[in-house]
């Protein structure tokens, strides 16, 4: 079947730190007004932070904050600039940047940028006129053989390099049209597969366990015969206030039955063994995003009172608000098999095909995860930013081997998620626990 790719912006960013590779509004609580104390961060994630980032936690709390309000400036400089705004990001030390190109509005927009405390750099071509060559592209791509339009699997805006990026299955097969030279290709992603858990065995006398359950705590999927290893995304309300967890669609082993007497069983994972059940899926989502929700027993449902996310067994990082993906923030993610590794984000709203779903409108970070690491939190500072969907490397045993073979590979690894505020508004009334 010929796929094909939505005409929306997409933002991808190879500054040096990155790998070479539309927000609806929601009602959701505010971030805290006092800023979070770069001491209550927990000790893991400093480690972390340091380890994969070589920065410290005050930076990684600045850095998202700052990551924010260049989100907030480019949804007003594209109605108001749009002639030549042509994106914005991090740089690799921190610098806010707003990419900005030749024409009528340039000192007006130099202006707003500069006094907001961004850096202004000049670009040779405006968002729209990138937005133009996806469109061409894309029309191109409809007139090709599926020889040719299979092996397409994403088109992006690279915003730090201001041109457009092809994923591709087999980069030596694809030639692309001459007004399209220039245009650089890159390896599509995998999918990123839950680990089977069909040796797990229940605990002997059952379990009562009333500790609190963390984004990043480990749990078991059992339906339709299938068992699956995955990590708990994040504690959240739905409209009626009852709580929900927020993980991936893909950890769901039975979806066509989510929300139904038959929906596949949710249990707390305890090294190799089951714990107590703590739910079932009520509604799953793989077609243009990847999440689902998990919906608490009545036993359970005071575990998941809480806006925690750690890694497992862990001091828990409060989350104090919703996050918009921006080129260049640092992102540190936690899940069951890798605990907390730390990147950042390297491209916003692209689509690209993953196995045999498209995932709309998501972004990539360079940080490696595994089988058992999907469904768990993608946070930046302590603000909720996505949910774990696909990674280039998730079939290696270890990061140290994934990084190892990848680079052998001329590749980095590569984690894909679904945004946190597109599986809010797709979802009325749910939010993001930050309390």
């Amino acid at each position: 079947m010929r796929r094909t790719f939505a005409r929306r912006t997409a933002v991808i960013g190879s500054a040096a730190l990155l790998l070479l590779g539309p927000a609806a509004a929601v009602a959701q609580a505010e971030p805290e007004t006092a800023p979070t104390q770069a001491t209550a961060l927990p000790a893991e994630l400093v480690e972390a932070l340091q380890r994969d980032l070589q920065i410290d936690a005050e930076r990684f709390l600045t850095d998202a904050q700052r990551s924010q309000e260049l989100a907030a400036f480019a949804e007003k400089a594209r109605e108001q600039f749009a002639a030549v705004f042509s994106g914005v990001w991090l740089d690799d030390k921190g610098t806010p940047t707003v990419g900005l190109t030749d024409g009528d509005d340039f000192d007006e927009a130099r202006a707003a940028a500069e006094d907001a405390g961004f850096t202004v750099a000049e670009t040779q071509r405006s968002e729209d006129a990138l937005e133009e060559q996806l469109g061409a592209l894309g029309d191109w791509l409809e007139t090709q053989p599926p020889a040719v339009a299979d092996v397409i699997r994403g088109i992006a805006i690279d915003v730090v390099n201001n041109d457009v990026v092809v994923r591709a299955d087999n980069v030596a097969g694809i030639e692309l049209p001459e007004f399209l030279d220039g245009v650089r290709v890159l390896f599509a992603p995998s999918e990123l597969t839950p680990e089977g858990a069909t040796d797990l065995q229940p605990i002997a006398g059952g379990i009562a366990a009333p500790d609190a359950l963390f984004g990043g705590d480990a749990y078991a999927s059992l339906g339709a015969g299938t068992g699956l290893r995955c990590s708990l995304g994040f504690n959240a309300e739905d409209g009626s206030g009852r709580p929900v967890n927020i993980t991936a669609g893909h950890c769901d082993p039975n979806r066509a039955q989510a929300g139904t007497r038959w929906a596949a069983e949710v249990h707390q994972l305890i090294g190799d063994a089951l714990g107590q059940h703590l739910g079932s899926f009520e509604k799953t989502v793989l077609d243009g995003s990847d999440y689902a929700l998990i919906r608490p027993t009545p036993e359970a449902a005071g575990r998941f009172q809480n806006n925690g996310v750690r890694v497992p067994l862990a001091a828990p990082l409060p989350i104090t608000g919703v996050a918009d993906p921006v080129v260049g923030t640092p992102v540190c993610k936690s899940g069951l098999r890798t605990g907390y590794s730390c990147g950042v984000v390297t491209a916003a709203d692209q689509n690209v095909e993953i196995g045999h779903r498209v995932l709309e409108n998501g972004f990539s970070t360079n940080l490696c995860a595994l089988q058992g690491d999907s469904g768990g939190t993608l946070v930046t500072g302590t603000l909720a930013l996505g949910i774990s969907s696909a990674s280039n490397v998730g079939q290696y045993g270890m990061c140290e081997i994934a990084g190892f073979v990848s680079g052998l590979l001329g590749e980095t690894p590569e984690l894909f998620a679904t945004p946190i505020k597109s599986i809010l508004a797709e979802n009325p009334g749910l939010k993001v626990r930050t309390w």
